[in-house]
């Protein structure tokens, strides 16, 4: 059977960055504990649909602010999934965490538990940047996280920052990058803004009181960034990541680190994960589910009750929407994922033993196109973005829409 990765969404937050449009909530904390339990409850509810434990190699706590739960709720979740599910070692099992929401005792606390990676959300070095961000911490926040992981135990790290803000000044982006890489974690993940509707940004843009970003700027901020860390012994893998290390991957040659984050790698390579909490979202058993987004509505879909008819795998009481997904789909979904991957692509032998059919010939008129203007190369028997396409990959996946 296909190793499973678990995605755990926690909705809670101190404050909601200015720029989040993700399924997050100020103000709810007196829902953690009932939450907690809520999930441990989906968890059982998702393994006793299954005739045999499902094997499980990477767990991702994502939010939201996962840092807020307390040690114990962690734990207990960590046992509810060791005794659901089969850990497949060696498990990657990360943590997004927030700088300024750590302490030293926590993070060993975590690492003792189980956990082996953390995200930190440093975002930016600037003071102003981070105000304007609506983020609550500063890079005196970030240092003390990154040496208090370093101290609990943990040897995977990665930091999250953004770049192309409005009028953001390429000097202050480069600083960040020092300022980050002073730090020497194992990966980074970098992304620029977007201005989403709904969020206070959006309403700001909206409004003519902030201008929108400049994608020229922000291109060259990226170029920026992959030169300094490419120099810096960085081997980007995603189009928007990169690892340390250039070792034997643990499943694909191609992928060249041992820091590549393995829980992404599933989402990329269109493998199957599942989706626990509010909003969280999940794709197994050929059927993609999307979860109740208030975290109230899904704790009461959970509460044990004789009146829940079963569900079928991977369907949980907390389940609002299913979307089963047929063979030409899951055909052009594995090339819309899989091309974000700029060492690896996707290969033509994996993809006929999975398919049954030859890449080239399926998406012969596509990839024809696309290898003529210079977005898609072949590199051995992979298909991949070029330098060209890596700036221009939205190019390059709406011909797989």
């Amino acid at each position: 059977m296909i190793p499973h990765s678990i995605y755990i969404h926690i909705p809670f937050c101190r404050q909601r960055c200015n720029y989040c449009d993700f399924n997050t909530y100020a103000g709810l904390h007196e829902l953690i504990p009932a939450y907690s339990d809520a999930l441990i409850q989906e968890i059982q509810i998702l393994a006793s649909g299954l005739d045999q434990p499902l094997p499980v190699h990477t767990i991702y706590f994502g939010g939201g602010t996962p840092s807020l739960l307390p040690a114990e709720s962690l734990e207990k979740l960590l046992e509810a999934l060791n005794s659901a599910f089969r850990f497949d070692p060696p498990i990657e099992i990360t943590l997004e965490a927030n700088p300024g929401a750590l302490s030293l005792s926590y993070l060993r606390d975590l690492r003792g538990m189980g956990f082996n990676r953390i995200s930190l959300g440093m975002q930016s070095a600037h003071p102003g940047e981070l105000v304007f961000l609506g983020r609550s911490h500063d890079y005196g926040d970030v240092v003390n996280g990154v040496e208090w992981a370093r101290l609990a135990g943990f040897d995977n790290l990665s930091l999250d920052l953004i770049f192309g803000l409005p009028e953001q000044r390429i000097a202050v982006w480069r600083d960040s990058l020092d300022l980050a890489l002073r730090l020497s974690p194992e990966h980074f993940s970098l992304y620029a803004l977007s201005i989403e509707h709904g969020t206070p940004l959006g309403r700001w843009a909206d409004r003519g009181l902030i201008p929108l970003p400049d994608p020229d700027e922000a291109a060259d901020m990226y170029e920026l960034a992959k030169e300094k860390l490419d120099s810096a012994g960085y081997i980007q893998y995603e189009i928007s990541n990169w690892a340390k290390s250039p070792i034997a991957d643990f499943q694909y040659q191609t992928s060249s680190s041992r820091f590549a984050c393995k829980h992404n790698l599933q989402y990329w390579r269109n493998l199957p994960y599942l989706g626990v909490g509010a909003g969280a979202h999940g794709y197994a058993n050929n059927v993609r589910t999307a979860n109740v987004l208030s975290p109230r509505e899904y704790i009461h879909r959970l509460l044990p009750s004789p009146l829940h008819p079963p569900t079928p795998f991977p369907q949980t009481p907390a389940t609002l929407e299913t979307n089963p997904i047929d063979r030409d789909t899951e055909m052009r979904e594995t090339m819309l994922m899989g091309l974000r991957l700029t060492r690896e692509g996707v290969s033509d032998e994996r993809f006929q033993a999975r398919f049954g059919v030859d890449l080239s010939r399926i998406f012969a008129e596509e990839i024809s196109e696309l290898v003529n203007l210079g977005l898609l190369e072949w590199v051995d028997d992979r298909l991949r973005l070029t330098a060209r396409g890596c700036l221009l990959g939205n190019q390059v996946f709406v011909r797989f829409v």
